[in-house]
């Protein structure tokens, strides 16, 4: 059997201030614990370093306002590199599966980037998951968010995307930031249903999640077939995590990723530092390694705290069996949206960036495509921590895009550069692999 990649990455130099939850004190524990129980001398282990993501990496999936490197510190691109090189590892064969253990986290990242919102600055799984597609030609991947945060960020830069399938289980976005992920949030109109959304009461315990995961996910994922699926994996369902209140265990992840198999996992959220993250990395590195994790406890471990009350596992059930009618019911519902007779889908929202405390005005025209995904033109602004207001023109071409999407989308960045209304326009082509960026201050276009 070939071994499971491990690359840790712990950021000493990042931090949002010295006391945030979000510090490199979150890793250090772990990787404490992992090289005194000697996890990484075992031949079922291969340890991997990091590298640095370029800006054409990160450009595939982010507007970054004004740029990459003005927007993204070193430790986010070592971040999003390192997943990368898990992504390489698995699809060259050198590993069974890769546990990507970085930070700073991602899973908050949106589209466009004017700042940090949710400790969040750049998408890994999402940088990830465009990489593999340009770099090793995958096309359906599935992405099983297990963080107990909503993932918001990775929700919509896929949202518009038939051919990412995005399940996220998280505390009740009524009772915890950032206060989305409910059931009726299932996909754009050309990409309904490939959204599915599971909010979970807080308290709930290892035996509610694992039912959704045997009942919901498990059987959504073999009928969606993914060439490859990932975990985003935040640890912060944890019954001692101080920022969410939920009731899993060490034992519940390492038994969840057991089952669930990922091709690759990145670590995202989790903030019980001492008494939970070294215990559930451990877990996790084990399970995937396929090493016996059955003593593995927390010291404070009592089954006696853990048990699921009726009332909780009969929302369950009715959660479960609402979300795969819906995920069945997908195509009929594409096929009447693409029915409309209209040639654009118009989205007006405003975004909230917690961490930086910036608040960003957007409108997105979708093109409903009777061929294909559709294109987007995203217009977006917002004043900056710098204190510098930015208003940008994006125009995002997927892949997958018809010749006629194509020829659209490359036109409406050609004409809006012919009328420089914003301080930046950019263009991202993924059928080229090319990305465009207009500063109409200057007239000097930058093309990675």
């Amino acid at each position: 059997m070939k071994p499971t990649g491990v690359l840790f990455f712990p950021a000493f130099d990042w931090a949002i201030s010295p006391t945030h939850p979000e510090r490199e004190e979150r890793l250090l524990y772990t990787r404490d614990q992992i090289f005194e129980e000697g996890i990484m001398d075992l031949p079922q282990i291969r340890e991997y370093h990091p590298r640095l993501a370029t800006a054409k990496e990160i450009s595939r999936v982010h507007f970054c306002v004004p740029d990459v490197e003005t927007r993204v510190t070193q430790a986010h691109l070592v971040s999003a590199g390192s997943a990368l090189v898990m992504a390489d590892a698995f699809m060259n064969g050198e590993v069974q599966n890769a546990f990507a253990i970085i930070r700073p986290p991602g899973h908050h990242a949106m589209t466009v980037c004017h700042g940090n919102r949710g400790f969040c600055d750049i998408n890994n799984e999402a940088v990830m998951v465009e990489y593999l597609r340009q770099k090793h030609g995958l096309k359906r991947i599935a992405i099983v968010d297990t963080d107990v945060h909503h993932g918001d960020g990775t929700q919509e830069i896929f949202w518009h995307d038939p051919d990412v399938l995005f399940i996220s289980f998280h505390q009740d976005g009524r009772t915890l930031y950032p206060g989305s992920g409910f059931t009726d949030e299932l996909g754009g109109p050309l990409a309904y249903g490939t959204t599915i959304n599971i909010p979970m009461a807080p308290r709930t315990t290892d035996e509610g999640i694992h039912y959704i995961l045997d009942n919901l996910v498990l059987p959504i994922l073999e009928e969606f077939k993914p060439d490859l699926v990932i975990n985003s994996a935040g640890q912060d369902n944890h019954y001692s995590d101080p920022l969410a209140n939920m009731s899993f265990t060490a034992q519940g992840y390492a038994v969840l990723n057991q089952k669930l198999r990922p091709d690759i996992a990145v670590l995202e959220g989790g903030y019980s530092v001492e008494t939970a993250l070294p215990y559930i990395n451990m877990g996790i590195i084990m399970a995937m390694a396929g090493i016996d994790f059955s003593n593995l406890r927390e010291p404070d471990y009592n089954p006696a705290r853990f048990k699921e009350s009726p009332n909780n596992m009969q929302y369950i059930k009715s959660l479960v069996n609402k979300q795969l009618e819906n995920f069945r019911t997908r195509g009929e519902r594409v096929e009447k949206n693409r029915s409309q007779g209209k040639e654009f889908e118009t989205i007006m929202k405003n975004v909230f960036y917690d961490t930086d405390y910036l608040h960003e005005e957007q409108r997105l025209d979708l093109r409903l495509c009777k061929d294909c995904c559709g294109f987007r033109r995203i217009s977006s602004s917002a004043t900056q921590k710098n204190g510098r207001y930015y208003s940008v023109f994006c125009v995002s071409l997927p892949a997958a895009c018809c010749p006629s999407c194509a020829e659209q989308a490359r036109k409406s960045y050609q004409d809006m550069k012919d009328k420089p209304i914003y301080n930046y326009i950019y263009l991202q082509d993924r059928i080229k692999d090319e990305f465009r960026c207009l500063d109409t201050t200057t007239g000097e276009e930058t093309i990675l």
